[in-house]
């Protein structure tokens, strides 16, 4: 009896915890944050495309086309910046811009990375420098090699900035195998559960964006002193938005509707390496934030089905119950982002096996930084700030 007892206190804390996540943490898990409409600006700011890329010529093809293609009122030139790329990502790009035409663009490379900067935030410094020679332009979309942008995109980013400093979108990630239905909605679906959107828009400190697609004003950059100030950053994208935020900025952050990711990831090491790489930064390399994590994650994620099941099968009603309730409203949070993404609903009861996937790549992640291959991208390994030169 003492046993059941704790069992169902144990049970009853991740109901608590579902129904607190359910009605207390921003909404995170309804899908209706979508670019705010406003009225188009009577003069069309002019706007410096800027595009890291190292080693995309496979993606390029596919998502820099639909750059150039931007019907866009006023001034707008693209920069794509090679990051020492290996597999002629610049001359794919220039034979691209010459096969399609549209945007001006403008392929150059900074070098390499002095120490204390990652590759794309160098790369990013790089473009922004350019373009302020280039182009007086009020805005700066900094935009991965990877995505690909309907051609009314930038269009209605300008417009819906408005009074904004910062507007960023969840680019739709792609889901077509087996492994990235089970994994990428729930990437999303995690990521606006860390971030809620509504509350990024609101006046607290809550403050993120998606680094494939940013728009951001020069002034904003200038005033945050970004890149420089995060130059170390391994998530970037957060990074900038909270220096943006800090620096007295309005910043917004929602899903996409026509700004896509172009990206396979077929299988589970590719989804493996894109989450593992910068989980253990996200916990600021702390060994007892990790510890919490994995207990939290196990509490609200893997609690739920365990007692439902458990208690079914050991005639524990009230463990079953209250499991089978946990259950059921993981399962409901998780149902609008499987139709965002249009995949079958019976893929829902399944999160709490993607979330334990989730805290084995999170676990990796740690173990791979303390073996000296943390934060590891394209070649180049990044350790912590006050590890760097």
């Amino acid at each position: 009896m003492p046993r059941v007892s704790v069992l169902t206190w144990i049970t009853g804390t991740s109901l608590l915890a579902w129904a607190w996540l359910l009605l207390c943490q921003g909404f995170f898990w309804r899908t209706d944050v979508r670019l705010p409409e406003r009225a188009e600006p009577q003069a069309w700011p002019a706007v410096a495309v800027v595009v890291p890329a190292r080693d995309e010529a496979e993606v390029l093809p596919v998502s820099l086309p639909s750059v150039l293609a931007q019907a866009y009122p006023g001034r707008a030139e693209v920069f794509l910046v090679d990051d020492g790329s290996t597999d002629g990502t610049g001359d794919v790009a220039r034979a691209l811009a010459a096969a399609h035409g549209g945007l001006p663009l403008t392929v150059t490379s900074p070098g390499a990375p002095p120490p204390g900067w990652t590759g794309k935030l160098w790369a990013v410094r790089h473009g922004i420098a350019l373009a302020g020679e280039r182009m007086n332009a009020e805005f700066l979309l900094l935009t991965d090699a990877d995505i690909a942008h309907g051609p009314e995109s930038l269009r209605e980013l300008v417009a819906a900035a408005g009074g904004l400093d910062l507007v960023s979108q969840m680019a739709r990630l792609r889901v077509v195998t087996g492994w990235e239905r089970l994994i990428v909605p729930a990437f999303v679906y995690f990521f606006a559960q860390l971030y809620p959107f509504r509350w990024i828009s609101g006046g607290g400190r809550t403050a993120a964006a998606a680094g494939g697609c940013v728009l951001v004003r020069r002034t904003a950059v200038e005033r945050a002193g970004v890149p420089e100030a995060i130059r170390h950053a391994v998530i970037d994208d957060v990074a900038l938005a909270r220096a943006v935020k800090s620096g007295g900025g309005r910043i917004w952050l929602g899903l996409a509707d026509r700004v896509d990711s172009v990206r396979p990831y077929p299988g589970l090491a590719e989804l493996w390496r894109m989450v593992s790489r910068s989980a253990y930064a996200q916990l600021r390399h702390n060994p007892l934030l990790l510890t919490a994590t994995v207990v939290g994650l196990g509490l609200v994620y893997l609690v739920p089905p365990v007692a439902a099941v458990g208690g079914a099968i050991a005639g524990a009603g009230w463990v079953c119950g209250l499991g089978a309730a946990a259950w059921a409203v993981m399962t409901g949070t998780y149902v609008p982002m499987l139709r965002y993404y249009g995949q079958p609903l019976w893929l829902a009861p399944l999160l709490p096996f993607t979330a334990a996937l989730y805290l084995l790549m999170t676990v990796d992640s740690a173990v791979q930084h303390y073996r000296g291959r943390g934060a590891a991208w394209k070649g180049r390994t990044y350790t912590r700030p006050d590890a760097s030169a």
